[in-house]
């Protein structure tokens, strides 16, 4: 009996998987870009600060804003204490470590800012930073 044998082919790298991986990344960064700079988008006030410096990761963090009156907001949307508690633990379950960045205005009663460092150590926060200027 003859068994004949197919000629082998040369490996070839498949393009089509790695451009569509491109595409998908270029997207995903492009989108997770615009969620950061809306929680942003709230207009306050940041203190200065002789020592302040900016962090070299500020990725996976949740940004909570404090304003001048004392309101809370995550992004651009008010809550109040029980439903920012909510919002934290929530974000620990769906995106562990939980890490927080407080935007709070200069104005702030010191007292909000209490409160939101209580709540995020409840909420098991490893690590909480705050905005400032470098005077």
């Amino acid at each position: 009996m003859i068994i004949r044998r197919r000629p082998e082919e040369p490996a070839r790298i498949q393009m089509t998987p790695m451009i569509d991986m491109t595409f998908l990344l270029l997207v995903f960064f492009m989108v997770t870009s615009k969620i950061t700079k809306e929680q942003k988008k709230l207009e306050i006030r940041l203190p200065t600060a002789a020592t302040a410096k900016m962090p070299d990761d500020l990725s996976g963090r949740d940004i909570i804003n404090i304003g001048p009156d004392g309101q809370f907001y995550t992004g651009d949307t008010p809550v109040d204490m029980p439903q920012l508690k909510r919002h934290l633990r929530q974000r620990l379950i769906d995106y562990p470590p939980l890490k927080i960045l407080v935007r709070a205005d200069s104005q702030t009663p010191a007292k909000q800012i209490k409160e939101v460092m209580k709540a995020a150590a409840e909420a098991g926060a490893i690590e909480v930073i705050f905005s400032a200027y470098t005077k």
